[in-house]
């Protein structure tokens, strides 16, 4: 597998310009930036919940963070929960699992982003499969997630 076609199709029709960047697999967002050799806090991941009237909502943060539920539950006045495996498992069908691209339009979830995300350089986002990462600078970043909404609800996970 490689990059996702739904997301490589909506990056082109959006001009979002990307680069891809292949690695040896792994299975985890932390030990995808240590075969990248690229900085945890780069890595964009994907965080799907569901809100008390079975909304999903993407929540997109730095891989080396951990959501606060409590946080964007807050700031999103909503209950919030994972969502199962298995049903992430159907909304994905063109990804393997794990490996959910932070792109929420193109599955046209809403989608909210943390804001430590706009201090970096460039960012890195899972393709769709353990293998495959696209790479944006922060303007492609700051384009894609234009319509995104974005807050503070992540706190560190390594030290």
């Amino acid at each position: 597998m490689s990059i996702s076609t739904r997301v490589g199709d909506y990056l082109t029709q959006q001009n979002i310009t990307f680069d891809l960047i292949n690695h040896i697999s792994s299975n985890s967002s932390i030990s995808t930036a240590i075969v990248s050799q690229v900085p945890a806090a780069t890595i964009a991941k994907a965080v799907i919940l569901e809100d008390h009237q079975g909304r999903h909502i993407m929540a997109i943060l730095p891989a080396d963070r951990k959501i606060s539920l409590h946080k964007l539950q807050d700031q999103l006045e909503s209950s919030l929960h994972l969502v199962p495996q298995d049903t992430l498992d159907k909304m994905f069908v063109d990804c393997d699992q794990g490996a959910i691209p932070a792109v929420n339009q193109a599955y046209h979830l809403n989608g909210v982003y943390d804001e430590t995300l706009e201090q970096l350089t460039d960012v890195y986002l899972e393709g769709g499969d353990h293998q495959t990462l696209i790479h944006l600078n922060q303007h492609q970043f700051a384009k894609l997630m234009a319509k995104t909404k974005h807050g503070r609800f992540s706190a560190q996970l390594i030290h």
